[in-house]
């Protein structure tokens, strides 16, 4: 395939897809950087060689951009779960997918299954040390287990040097919920915390402390960060389209999750009738990736 293709992606996260000249998928991947990651297929694999003999079978590449690179990952693996091509080499992804449960003085990784109830549950999230750590960020800034009223004599003498007790939980809950609910004066609360509490360790030479202070509060925007491509409260299937210039994009989305991505040529007149099936809050995804796939075509 010429360059154009690979130089016309932009530099956001997302989803990309490899077909062949009959087009068939041969490869879905996802990236932080579409451009720069797509682009390396055509530079050294010397640490991909299962993918040298893929490449000079590629004649189109197609991609989804994504509001997060959360949000690209839980794409690629809806994707890869619905169907594995060729070059992939599992299906689905390998990170862990979890929820957070908070509850009146504690908060708790729980395993997530599709079609589970929200409950008093946030997420879902891929990946378990990315959740791990920001719970412990949240908890670092927002110590709600030591409000609990049955705390043994250690906990106490923590709880009094965080300078919290019983009559903090309530609020304390409240504030990690509004975070994890992407409020924006909660999750200022939780980010200059970490933020504070990140540059006093380093003040003091404690950079070990530091670093992994540092991954918490990366681990928070990893969870926060917009993503909708699978949800825990499931709507209504239904699908998702966006049209540019005679080509029309359609997403499927089923059980709260998209996992189906098509695109064909359409004339506007025909594509009208689609487009007004969108959901109102996918319009802006539909019409972005709908220009982008017009502009790879």
């Amino acid at each position: 395939m010429t360059s154009r293709g690979r130089t016309e992606l932009p530099g956001a996260p997302g989803v990309y897809r490899f077909r062949d000249v009959t087009g068939r998928v041969l490869y879905v991947g996802r990236a932080t950087h579409l451009r720069s990651r797509v682009a390396s297929y055509w530079g050294d694999l010397r640490d991909r060689r299962h993918l040298r003999r893929m490449v000079p079978q590629i004649e189109r590449v197609e991609a989804v951009v994504c509001d997060s690179v959360h949000e690209a990952a839980w794409l690629e693996r809806n994707l890869l779960e619905r169907s594995k091509p060729r070059w992939n080499r599992i299906r689905g992804g390998l990170e862990v997918p979890f929820c957070i449960r908070v509850s009146a003085s504690k908060v708790e990784l729980v395993h997530w299954q599709p079609g589970s109830s929200p409950g008093d549950v946030f997420g879902p999230y891929l990946g378990g040390t990315q959740a791990r750590l920001a719970v412990s960020g949240l908890e670092r800034v927002l110590p709600l287990r030591y409000t609990g009223e049955r705390l043994d004599g250690g906990l106490r003498d923590l709880a009094r040097i965080r300078g919290v007790g019983p009559a903090d939980g309530a609020a304390l809950r409240a504030t990690i919920e509004a975070a994890l609910g992407r409020r924006g004066d909660a999750l200022a609360t939780v980010r200059e915390g970490l933020i504070l509490l990140r540059d006093r360790a380093s003040a003091n030479l404690g950079f070990e402390l530091a670093g992994r202070i540092q991954q918490e509060l990366e681990a928070v925007e990893w969870i926060v960060a917009e993503q909708k491509v699978t949800r825990l409260a499931a709507p209504p299937d239904h699908d998702v389209y966006g049209w540019a210039d005679g080509l029309l994009v359609r997403f499927q989305v089923r059980g709260g999750r998209l996992d189906r991505w098509e695109q064909r040529a359409s004339s506007q007149t025909a594509a009208r009738r689609h487009l007004a099936l969108t959901p109102p809050e996918w319009s802006a995804f539909a019409e972005r990736n709908a220009n982008l796939a017009r502009l790879l075509t």
